[in-house]
């Protein structure tokens, strides 16, 4: 499960999470703070402001080059380029400094925190163990009108599943970053799954927009988007050359946050010859 589906809003699961964990993480410290009524929430929100400037100040620095020839769109935190274990670091570092200045946050601050991990911890757990982690087995069609399916695409190599449409303007935002990459990474299979489209229309928008794309797919009903578990476009999946998925994209991708995602395949057992 990728998004959390509620009436036409898309939710990614992360964000759910994270949303649960913040509340449970307040609720327990203001159980065990008492009286004292301490602000365990502020806290929490504090550390999730701190770990997410921090993590995407990494992840520039990281990919600066990347970065370089557009400058504004270090600022573009929806490509979600964010270095976790930096992140982290600031987060702890927060809650040892606001523990420092006030010993009675101690206590309450350790519970709540301890708590809103394992909810974070054991919701995510459950979540991946009902994912299918493997190539889904939905049917595409191809611009030609030949059923085919991923497995058979991917031809054993490291695979990127692109789900997108002509009507959705992040989708026409990544794709000429999805082209190039196509053209640069050989070792890699990228395939584009259209949903929700016909072929005439996704030839037009193709050859309107002078995209050049192997593997484009169509997928009329929607199968793929529902047995990966998002509702929500653009979805980015990335599957290692034995056809296990190793991570997962939701909103569109920049040159930074793909080539970060491809470092995976880097290595020699998850390249084909």
């Amino acid at each position: 499960m990728l998004t959390l589906n509620i009436g036409p809003l898309a939710l990614p699961i992360t964000l759910f999470l994270m949303l649960v964990a913040l509340l449970v993480a307040a609720g327990v410290g203001r159980l065990v703070g008492g009286s004292q009524r301490t602000s365990v929430g502020n806290i929490a929100i504090d550390m999730l402001v701190a770990a997410v400037l921090v993590a995407r100040i990494a992840f520039v620095s990281i990919w600066f080059d990347t970065y370089r020839n557009a400058p504004w769109s270090m600022l573009d935190i929806r490509d979600g380029g964010f270095t976790p274990w930096a992140g982290m670091m600031a987060a702890l570092l927060v809650a040892f400094w606001r523990a420092w200045r006030r010993p009675a946050l101690r206590r309450p601050l350790a519970f709540g925190l301890a708590a809103g991990a394992v909810a974070w911890g054991g919701l995510f757990g459950a979540i991946r163990m009902m994912e299918n982690t493997t190539v889904p087995q939905a049917s595409v069609t191809t611009l030609g009108g030949d059923p085919t399916n991923l497995a058979a695409l991917a031809q054993g190599k490291p695979m990127v599943v692109n789900l997108w449409a002509s009507w959705c303007p992040p989708c026409r935002r990544e794709m000429p970053v999805l082209a190039a990459a196509q053209k640069q990474e050989t070792g890699v299979r990228f395939v584009f799954v259209n949903q929700g489209e016909d072929a005439a229309k996704v030839q037009r928008y193709l050859t309107g927009a002078g995209l050049d794309l192997a593997n484009v797919v169509i997928d009329p009903g929607t199968a793929l988007g529902r047995e990966v578990g998002s509702g929500a476009l653009p979805t980015t999946l990335f599957y290692d050359a034995s056809g296990r998925l190793v991570d997962t994209h939701l909103g569109p991708l920049s040159a930074a946050s793909l080539a970060s995602k491809l470092d995976q395949f880097r290595s020699p057992s998850n390249l084909s010859n």
